[in-house]
Parts: C-alpha cells; structure tokens; sequence
C-alpha cells in the first residue's frame, strides 16, 4: 500500500493566469507495506473480502497549501518502478515468481458504517 499526498494548484482562472494553474505536485510519498499494518516483526495477509481497519502515520511534511489549493490522497498497491513490484500475495516479494503474481482490488470504504478519515494538523500565523 502506498500513499501520496498530492497538491493541486487551483484550475480555476489561475489556469489562464498563470503556467502552474492546474499543476499537481507530489509533496510527500510514503511506502508501508499492507502486510506490516499492525507489526514488522509478524506480517498478517489481508483476508479477501474482510473488512480491515488500516491506520497509517506519514511524518511530518512542512509544507504550506495556499488558498484554493487541494490535497489529493492516492491509495495505490504498487509504485513501481520506484518501488519493487507488488506480487498482491502474501509470498516473499524478493523470491516471488511469475505465478506469484496476481490481479487485485482496493477498496476504501467510506460509508457511515466504515468511515474512512485523514487527521490534518493545521498550523496558522
């Protein structure tokens, strides 16, 4: 699982104003392999089709997202080639082999039954 927060320059008439309307830039990139969620020590597989609370911590990024500017947050299973190849099985990734690897689906459910959040800490002047 990887995570990548993404600011969005505004795409209103900044766009016609300015080169950079409508620009995304990648502020922060952060790996954590779904399988090391609850320990490093003891790697758990997801159980397809199992509903599984994910709580994940970036570190901090300085950064300061203008008025009109938007945060994009991308779930994602593989970033490759930046990071090795996900198998999206829960075999050793360093020895896996052609059959090893297989199709998958992420879904983030965001419902009032499983609600999904980001914590933002905000800083004002």
């Amino acid at each position: 699982m990887f995570m990548n927060n993404v600011n969005i320059y505004e795409d209103t008439e900044a766009v016609l104003k300015y080169p950079m309307g409508g620009y995304e830039m990648l502020v922060h990139g952060e790996v954590m392999r779904g399988k090391y969620r609850y320990s490093l020590e003891k790697p758990e597989p997801f159980v397809p089709g199992k509903i599984t609370p994910v709580s994940f911590k970036i570190g901090d990024v300085a950064h300061t997202f203008k008025k009109g500017h938007r945060i994009m947050v991308q779930i994602q299973s593989s970033w490759f080639p930046l990071v090795d190849m996900n198998p999206q099985t829960f075999v050793n990734i360093y020895k896996a082999n052609r059959k090893d690897f297989h199709k998958s689906t992420i879904r983030i459910y965001h419902d009032s039954q499983h609600p999904s959040f980001l914590v933002l800490p905000v800083w004002k002047n």
